[in-house]
Order: structure tokens, then sequence, then C-alpha cells
């Protein structure tokens, strides 16, 4: 323990007015430039007063006022009403190009490809070419 963490436990032990003051003359080595602060810090110290926690001036907060305060908000509503307010659409053909514009060369940038639509493929043969096909496979008339 430090000595100057000693001698501020003795001092707030001592009854006010009760301790000596050393000498003026005795103060070991407080003739330089800090001398003055290192007095205003002895005086403020000795004040035991000074370092009570007092209930003097506070105001006492409700738990449930500041639960409330800090609850969250929901915007949902007021958001969906400013976005629904404005009805102004640009054209697709400027909002394609400026997507293109914005769009980055990497291929992860890049739209997905559309694969072309494929056609049902439909039978080549007709009903009277199978019939046919029978009869000269299986030989049924």
């Amino acid at each position: 323990m430090s000595a100057s963490l000693l001698r501020r436990g003795l001092e707030l032990l001592e009854e006010p007015g009760r301790g000596k003051p050393p000498p003026p003359g005795l103060q070991r080595g407080r003739d330089g430039p800090g001398a003055a602060g290192a007095a205003r810090r002895r005086k403020r110290a000795s004040e035991p007063d000074r370092n009570r926690a007092t209930v003097k001036g506070r105001v006492v907060k409700s738990a449930i006022e500041e639960y409330h305060k800090k609850k969250a908000v929901n915007h949902l509503r007021e958001n969906l009403q400013y976005m629904l307010k404005g009805r102004l659409v640009a054209n697709r053909a400027v909002t394609e190009k400026v997507l293109a514009q914005n769009r980055g060369r990497k291929a992860k940038d890049q739209p997905p490809k559309k694969a072309a639509k494929k056609k049902p493929e439909g039978t080549v043969f007709t009903e009277e070419d199978f019939r046919k096909f029978e009869r000269e496979y299986f030989g049924i008339p």
C-alpha cells in the first residue's frame, strides 16, 4: 500500500478539526511551482463532507417510465404509408439501363442466363404408321 493511500485512510478516520496540520516551515519539498496545487488538493482531501453520497437533489426515476422510453417502437405503419404515398414509377427501359451500368463485369454480378424454352417433342409417327407397323411386324390384318 502506498504512503499516500495510507495517509488518506488515516485522514478519513480522524474527526474533522482534530488533525494537527504540519507547521508551514516543515513541508517537504513544497517550494516548487506545484506547491499551490498540492495545497489545494490537501485542503480538498481534508473536507469529509464532500465525499458523502447524498440523496439531496436527486429525482427518483420510475422503472416503468424508463421501460416505456426504451421500449422498441414499430414504425412499419408509418413507413408503409410513406412508401405507398409516392406512386412515381420509372420507365422500364431506363431502369434496365441503370441496372446494366451498375452491374460489374464479374460473373457473380451478371444475371443468370435464361434458358430457351424447349418445345414438347411430338412423335414423328402417326396412328396410321403404327397400325401399318403392327400389320407388317405381327401379321395382324
